[in-house]
């Protein structure tokens, strides 16, 4: 297998933008892409489009507009997890040497469905008795709250946090600051779950240039190295389901870390999957960050703010940076890209050399997940 880098990354803020056509999302964000790898079309082996809810044929679509046909192009739907997959395919194509340069694509237009909302697959008997995200992980809350101490404060914080690291991201939907007392006066979705604690839909395109390494001096720039990528399904499981313990991010974490010979304690950076501000306390356990039980005191301590012992979600994260499905897992990619470079501005974490993206995905009756994809990066 050979070494891998990025050596192109772009994206377009994220947002709502119900009058452009998915390429009028995209296209702007593979054009970033290629400008700061300074690749030429031509030189693009193939490309890997991931969309949960773009329609057939969506890299074709998007591609066309640039000019760019008659190429291996490859669409992959995986839920949440639609682009991070998509890369991880991207990624193996090159290293094991069958093309030199991919482009990968995640883009989403959810403002397509009228408010913005997932359609639901009815003929999944955990989400036709109601248990839709937000129902999920607001159980998952309790749970942990019951188990842990956890206490609505915890919940907020994660937002704030959130909050105040999106606030220098232009690329992110949510940029206003917020406050404790302001999420815990948010809207109530689901128990102890409200407004502010859930990311916010829309639209968004991220994407990025991977190249051979050999292959990397025609083309200049900083190169960021893929040292590890993992991708795991759910196990299905008919009884008790310990939903303090996101399983897939588990098992996943710990193969990438056998097989990387990187540790937690060896991450400057990670980018995680917080769709609910409970679900990121939950990854800090999961992914290694702390112990069981502990991911209360890691907020407290701001552990995990930029400047703290492991910043998490520097970019803002899904609930500022927001989360158009399909383009989530790619937009992380760029969001460790930039920090890797030395170009995040003020919320740059100071001397990053390895970080970190995690991307789950999908409700599925009986599973954690259906998906979770990992991947690491180094300078």
């Amino acid at each position: 297998m050979r070494e891998v880098g990025i050596i192109g990354a772009g994206m377009v803020p994220f947002g709502k933008y119900p009058q452009r056509t998915l390429a009028e999302i995209a296209w702007p964000a593979v054009k970033a892409a290629l400008e700061d790898a300074n690749v030429p079309k031509r030189d693009i082996g193939a490309a890997y489009c991931g969309t949960a809810l773009g329609g057939m044929m969506s890299g074709q679509r998007i591609l066309k507009t640039l000019g760019i046909t008659g190429l291996p192009i490859v669409n992959i739907e995986n839920a949440c997890s639609s682009s991070s997959t998509a890369f991880r395919e991207a990624w193996i194509s090159v290293a094991a040497g069958i093309y030199d340069v991919v482009l990968v694509i995640g883009v989403e237009k959810l403002t397509k469905f009228g408010g913005g909302t997932l359609p639901l697959e009815k003929e999944d008997f955990e989400v036709a008795h109601g248990l839709v995200m937000p129902a999920l992980y607001a159980m998952r809350a309790q749970r942990y709250m019951h188990e842990y101490g956890l206490t609505e404060n915890h919940l907020a914080k994660v937002s704030v946090k959130a909050r105040a690291h999106g606030q220098y991201n232009p690329d992110a939907q949510m940029r206003e600051t917020t406050t404790v007392e302001a999420v815990k006066s948010s809207r109530l979705v689901a128990d102890p779950l409200r407004l502010f604690h859930c990311c916010p839909s829309g639209d968004g395109a991220a994407a990025v240039v991977i190249c051979a390494a050999d292959k990397l001096a025609h083309y200049g720039g900083v190169p960021i190295r893929v040292i590890g990528s993992e991708i795991n399904s759910g196990k299905y499981m008919t009884g008790f389901r310990d939903m303090t313990s996101p399983e897939i991010t588990l098992r996943g974490a710990a193969q990438l870390y056998e097989e990387s010979g990187i540790g937690p304690s060896d991450i400057d950076l990670a980018e995680v999957h917080d769709a609910f501000s409970i679900a990121e306390l939950l990854y800090y356990e999961a992914l290694g960050f702390c112990n069981k039980g502990e991911a209360g005191r890691m907020i407290d301590q701001e552990e995990t703010f930029v400047g703290g012992k492991i910043p998490v979600n520097p970019s803002g994260g899904l609930l500022s940076k927001g989360h158009p499905i399909g383009a989530t897992g790619v937009a992380q990619i760029v969001e460790v890209v930039r920090q890797l470079r030395g170009h995040c501005g003020s919320r740059q974490v100071e001397g990053a050399k390895v970080g970190m993206t995690h991307c789950t995905g999908g409700g599925i009756s009986g599973f954690d997940h259906g998906v979770c994809s990992i991947h690491l990066f180094a300078r």
